[in-house]
């Protein structure tokens, strides 16, 4: 059905009239930054970091082995620091540990019934789900408080994580998003990296100089809106300003940092050809020409990737060789065209895995292991098959932190808890906004009550953490 002239312009009377302007609660202190860009590796699914940054024990298959004896499945390596292993696997960022702190800590809240959706919002949002409000992601506080580095390139980039045609796509799409900032702020999605070109051109038959002819008609119409002048900057604004800005993009030179065929093939190679690590490949571009917040994920789908309730070695083998390369050639990359210092790189995950505690222990949570065993009996059991939640590894690298270093300490038997420093999502949160120069007490009124960057303003800094 086609709509007339005036039914278009009441929707979007009644479409803007929706909107609210978030005000700042108050104006806090500015801090200076140490960094001005955020490149998120993700590792979506639940990454064991005793398969990973924090090798313990290990004990290799066997058949009869009891899982309580089993800490880790991989033998610890050297890495480019004395005092740093990582576990088999990481030869690669094992050579760039000098770059960057690795965090052993991270503790994530007990939320009873573990679910990777619900983690996942609280890591990405700061706020444990369900919420009246809906909380921004990490990448849109960039957007908002710190805006675009580059008018013509979007601040905040999603990569490689699909919203639909996967498992919980409804929970994943509530933390992917701007929350009550609005769409402006939000993330421009690219689920497969070697397509993101495409996001870039004009629809399919619709010539640059159409495509402009609409835009600014579309212009006139709003222009011509009735109830315009009733309208908040905001509210009549916001939706020009997204058109605004996407069709700048489709004018600019910097589109071509979508279009990987265009990386030199010898550089293209160091990358590798999955899906993440093309997704790297398109962070590094982007980031050169301004993007601010751009996240690259393993994806989330159930049961797939890190999601290992079986098959945890084997699959730790595959992904770690997946993304050990891709990220080492990020950290060089960003390092030989000077970004490094002024770009903050992280890899974590929601929480990570144990061979016998579901969450920590005395937790509520129902165990979710699908090959839990008293003895093993063949290889789909020799891996950390249940959600923990006591101590999960981070590392991050450039802008900010210190060099060749390791924050807090996990037991170094069962129960694997933070037993020095441990970090909540809190004071993580608070510490990525401090690098980027955000006062972590950063409020917005919602709802006539102030919503903060970190939950009820409470997460600190963790300094121990900064160069």
């Amino acid at each position: 059905m086609q709509l007339n002239r005036r039914e278009f312009l009441k929707g979007t009377s009644a479409a803007l009239g929706a909107a609210a302007l978030p005000a700042l609660a108050k104006e806090e202190p500015k801090l200076n930054a140490t960094a001005d860009t955020v490149i998120l590796c993700w590792m979506a699914g639940g990454m064991a970091s005793t398969e990973t940054f924090d090798p313990k024990r290990y004990t290799p298959f066997k058949k009869g082995l009891k899982s309580d004896q089993v800490l880790s499945t991989f033998p610890a390596i050297d890495t480019a620091v004395d005092h740093i292993k990582v576990c088999q696997g990481f030869e690669h960022m094992a050579k760039v540990m000098d770059r960057g702190t690795l965090i052993r800590t991270q503790v994530g809240a007990d939320l009873g019934h573990i679910l990777h959706s619900r983690h996942q919002y609280h890591w990405h949002t700061g706020y444990v789900p369900p919420l009246t409000v809906a909380a921004p992601h990490l990448g849109a506080w960039m957007a908002k408080v710190l805006g675009p580095k580059n008018d013509v390139v979007p601040p905040f980039i999603n990569i490689g994580q699909r919203l639909e045609g996967v498992g919980e796509k409804e929970e994943l799409k509530a933390f992917t998003t701007a929350g009550f900032f609005g769409s402006e702020y939000g993330p421009m999605n690219l689920p497969f990296p070697d397509q993101a070109v495409q996001s870039v051109q004009p629809p399919k038959g619709m010539e640059p100089g159409r495509f402009s002819n609409r835009y600014k008609h579309f212009q006139k119409l709003l222009d011509q809106n009735p109830n315009r002048d009733r309208l908040s900057d905001f509210q009549g604004e916001s939706m020009i300003r997204s058109m605004e800005a996407a069709h700048r993009l489709l004018q600019s030179d910097e589109k071509h940092a979508f279009d990987l065929t265009r990386e030199d093939k010898d550089s293209a190679l160091k990358y590798g050809d999955s899906r993440f690590g093309q997704g790297c490949l398109l962070a590094r571009r982007l980031v050169e020409k301004g993007a601010r917040f751009v996240e690259v994920t393993t994806e989330y789908v159930p049961f797939l990737n890190w999601d290992t309730h079986e098959n945890g070695h084997t699959t730790a083998t595959r992904m770690k060789k997946e993304i050990d390369q891709p990220i080492a050639q990020l950290i060089l990359d960003l390092e030989a065209r000077g970004l490094l210092d002024r770009t903050l790189v992280i890899l974590a995950s929601e929480f990570s895995r144990d061979m016998m505690i579901e969450g920590v222990p005395g937790s509520s949570a129902p165990d979710q292991s699908r090959a839990r065993t008293d003895k093993l009996k063949e290889m789909k059991q020799y891996g950390l098959h249940r959600h923990f939640t006591g101590g999960s590894s981070i590392m991050m690298w450039g802008g900010g932190v210190k060099k060749g270093h390791v924050y807090g300490a996990t037991a170094d038997e069962r129960p694997l808890m933070a037993v020095k420093d441990p970090l909540s999502i809190e004071d993580l949160h608070a510490t990525i906004y401090t690098i980027m120069g955000i006062n972590p007490k950063t409020a917005y009124e919602v709802e006539k009550r102030p919503f903060y960057a970190t939950k009820d303003g409470i997460g600190k800094c963790a300094t121990g953490i900064l160069a």
